[in-house]
């Protein structure tokens, strides 16, 4: 079984790469480190960081340094973060993964950027009233799709084992934006209809797959104003493959097949480049129908399906991987990050356990999160459960 930490560019700078790749090898004991490529605004808590114990993270900027040759002419462009200076800490990492015979893995945010998206409201999703979603970038918009299959071959200059894809589909209305506020209660079918893009791009894919999009774009606006004007009504549940006489549930449809084919393309293309692509799927099984998640399709789409195994019992997460298995997605084509950390594990034991559990799955790839947000002791239970799960198997 593979293993790997998830950390960010600024971990390896503020600690170094001997005291970095040390933890990482002799206490984790992981064969590889997941490193943040792009990644969206944050403020995050550091535990061991010797230099800072809060850091604000830039919206959609990059850790690695672009070819300026590689995005002439672009609108949309990776900004190397201001925290890296003239640095390229993917090279540093790539030349200290080498050296030390460990993967190196880029784990890249692709939709989900504040930075291009309210630099090019144009290229964000748009609901059905034409009010942009700024903190994201549409699948289906052709400049978003050639900005993202320039990444991958961008990441492939450093030799990387893998691309981690996450935010390559739609987000729905709720997605974390700062000060974010709801004062009157919308209910959940609002939010969600609210989340759907209506943009002209996904809406000529919905034409070309037979969906009358015009209509249902106004189907949409229809429901959403009665349940914006009436309270009673927002908290009404709805069946939405019946609105717009079904024609809704095949708009969403459409708007899968958009994400796939994306997905394909970039798999592909990682491919060209002797990498692999893991689709994140961080919802899990029954929750990503508006986000254009199709699991079956996604599987034959992508090399693995990646998900979030955050649980507090082994059989908690052997559920996790069953509901995937229900969805068309093998155990052996999955990978699987979990939480060492007090909110999940108890001790090694309990670590050991869950990673036992997906060894006897059959799951091929384990990744912990996350090497900066963690204690060292987190570390060290890392390292205490591979080997005890090495030695039970």
């Amino acid at each position: 079984m593979e293993s790997s930490v998830l950390a960010f560019a600024t971990d390896l700078i503020d600690e170094g790469a001997d005291t970095f790749f040390g933890n990482l090898t002799d206490r984790a004991g992981v064969g590889g480190v997941t490193l943040a490529s792009v990644y969206h605004e944050a403020r995050d808590v550091f535990p061991h960081n010797p230099s800072r114990v809060i850091r604000y993270l830039e919206p959609g900027a990059a850790y690695f340094r672009p070819d300026p040759a590689a995005w002439r002419g672009r609108r949309l462009s990776p900004a190397p973060s201001t925290a890296i200076g003239e640095r390229d800490p993917f090279a540093e990492a790539a030349e200290q993964a080498r050296r030390r015979g460990m993967r190196l893995h880029a784990w890249t945010v692709f939709c989900h950027n504040d930075r291009l998206g309210f630099a090019h409201p144009d290229c964000a999703p748009a609901n059905a009233f034409g009010d942009r979603h700024l903190t994201d970038l549409c699948p289906a918009n052709p400049e978003v799709r050639e900005y993202a299959l320039t990444l991958v071959t961008e990441l492939a200059r450093y030799g990387v084992d893998a691309i981690r894809a996450e935010s390559l589909h739609f987000h729905g209305l709720r997605h974390g934006y700062h000060h974010e506020r709801y004062f009157e209660e919308l209910g959940p079918t609002a939010e969600a209809l609210l989340g759907v893009c209506f943009c002209p791009h996904c809406r000529i894919a919905a034409t070309r797959a037979g969906v009358p999009a015009a209509e249902v774009a106004e189907a949409v606006r229809t429901e959403l104003r009665h349940r914006l004007a009436d309270e009673h009504a927002a908290a009404r549940p709805a069946d939405l493959s019946t609105l717009a006489d079904g024609a809704f549930a095949a708009y969403v449809d459409a708007s899968a097949a958009t994400v796939t084919s994306l997905a394909a393309d970039l798999s592909e293309q990682a491919r060209r480049h002797g990498m692999r692509l893991s689709f994140m799927d961080g919802g899990g099984p029954g929750k990503g129908w508006l986000s254009g998640i199709d699991l079956p399709a996604l599987a034959e789409a992508a090399d693995r399906i990646e998900t979030l195994g955050y649980a507090k019992t082994p059989e908690a997460v052997r559920e996790k991987v069953a509901a995937f298995a229900l969805h068309g997605v093998r155990p052996q084509d999955m990978a699987v990050i979990l939480r060492p950390t007090a909110s999940d594990c108890d001790g090694p034991e309990n670590l050991a356990a869950k990673i036992a559990t997906l060894r006897e799955l059959g799951v091929p790839e384990v990744e912990f999160y996350h090497y900066g947000l963690m204690r060292l002791s987190s570390l060290d239970r890392i390292g205490a459960a591979l080997s005890r799960s090495a030695l039970s198997g």
